[in-house]
């Protein structure tokens, strides 16, 4: 997979470029929200000018953590908002991932902040769903991560082939580092997971897959690197007892979105310039601290979409 654009650490520099291609990309984005309207009718209210400061600003958010815990890590980010807009902000946990895709195609929020594979699934249902920026790590400095298998080292399993006869856990069936790149690597070793595993499951998010490996119930499962780092830390996960096995190459991070037919494009370039003007510090959806975020556009998602496209018939069931 081709490794995403990255862009210079140095902030100052960052929001030099931002500024300089905002208002390219704002128009861009105009052209395709158009041209995807010949293909589908408008849906929605009547676009707003500018935001409205008695108008709650809606955000989705698909499960990672404890919802508790990622409500917390994620408040600074909407005070930050809150501020700068000077509109109510209120950032909606959901239950599952597909929750989210439905809240945002179903026009019942504004803006949400996804991952990959379910900024890709929101569009594909509503044209008028784009991406307005993307995280950068903090410690890294680039704006992606990557997916990993991580095995019980006393399962005896140090490579994919070796999964063969386990039991396994995904984390949604619309997870991009927690199914598809994880699926894609099985297909490519000619592995079947319906086949080929004892059991499969879903628990729902990252922290609730790392606690079925934690407690013995999966030998191996799919996770974000990230995330696994962090539950290395914590302990959840020590070192001694878990190791990856494999990785992909490196994926767009989780999006913010927003749908286009609710605001004018002035506002959604208002909207993407607060973002980018975030301070460091902040948490993404995924928990990792950020660098604030870089500009992102449809195409940034475009090797992801081709493998969805893919596998996007095959279903696997938890057994």
């Amino acid at each position: 997979m081709k490794r995403p654009f990255v862009w210079p650490p140095h902030r100052l520099l960052r929001r030099l470029i931002g500024f300089s291609l905002l208002f390219c990309i704002s128009a861009i984005a105009v052209s395709c929200t158009v041209a995807d309207s010949n293909k589908s009718p408008q849906v929605g209210t009547t676009p707003s000018t500018t935001p409205a400061t008695t108008q709650r600003l809606r955000v989705a958010v698909i499960p990672w953590q404890s919802p508790e815990e990622q409500q917390k890590k994620l408040q600074p980010l909407a005070d930050y908002l809150e501020k700068v807009l000077k509109q109510p902000v209120t950032f909606q946990i959901t239950k599952d991932y597909a929750a989210a895709v439905d809240l945002l195609v179903k026009e019942e929020v504004d803006m949400a902040y996804l991952a990959a594979l379910t900024y890709i699934k929101a569009r594909e249902r509503n044209p008028g769903i784009e991406p307005l920026v993307i995280p950068i790590d903090q410690n890294t400095g680039r704006p992606w991560y990557t997916s990993v298998i991580i095995a019980n080292t006393a399962k005896s399993v140090n490579s994919l082939k070796d999964l063969k006869g386990k039991r396994f856990a995904f984390v949604s069936p619309s997870s991009t580092s927690g199914f598809l790149l994880p699926m894609n690597a099985f297909q490519s070793q000619g592995i079947d997971p319906t086949r080929d595993f004892t059991t499969i499951r879903y628990p729902g998010s990252h922290d609730k897959t790392q606690k079925q490996l934690a407690e013995d119930l999966v030998d191996a499962i799919a996770d974000d690197k990230a995330s696994f780092l962090r539950s290395q830390k914590a302990g959840t996960l020590a070192a001694a007892k878990y190791k990856i096995i494999w990785e992909s190459d490196p994926l767009p991070a989780p999006p913010i979105v927003i749908n286009t037919k609710k605001f004018s494009p002035e506002v959604v370039s208002q909207l993407r310039q607060a973002l980018i003007d975030a301070p460091p510090g902040v948490v993404d959806v995924a928990g990792t601290t950020s660098a604030g975020y870089t500009l992102a556009k449809d195409a940034d998602f475009e090797q992801v979409r081709q493998i969805y496209i893919r596998l996007k018939s095959i279903k696997v069931a938890e057994k």
